[in-house]
């Protein structure tokens, strides 16, 4: 697997984590619901990539786990915010997601430099 693949099925596992102290300590279940659906799709998405069906297929793919990725980031802030999750380890989460975004922005830059 790839570096990308592997930070975010990490990710992913600190979200559904973070998505069973929600439910189960905190009682929060719509923003939960919300941030578990973007939060494990960015990797689902990555996963999907690795057998597009074209270049424009795989950097769509990328693309659309990118928007992800930021939403992610958003219902991460949202929650810190609203005290249901610490500053602490929501700041880890958004570091990880950032570099996530970051890799993923790359990979699409350089795919389309690479379509000519």
């Amino acid at each position: 697997m790839s570096i990308l693949a592997d930070k975010s099925y990490a990710f992913a596992m600190r979200i559904v984590k973070s998505v069973e102290f929600l439910q189960n300590q905190k009682r929060e279940f719509t923003m939960s619901k919300q941030l578990l659906r973007s939060g494990t799709a960015i990797g689902a998405l990555i996963a999907e990539s690795q057998y597009a069906q074209s270049r424009l297929d795989f950097i769509n793919k990328l693309s659309i786990s990118l928007k992800e990725a930021n939403e992610t980031k958003y219902w991460l802030r949202l929650l810190r915010d609203c005290g249901y999750l610490e500053a602490s380890s929501t700041k880890h989460m958004i570091n990880d997601v950032d570099s996530i975004i970051k890799m993923l922005s790359s990979s699409i830059i350089t795919s389309k430099e690479n379509m000519g």
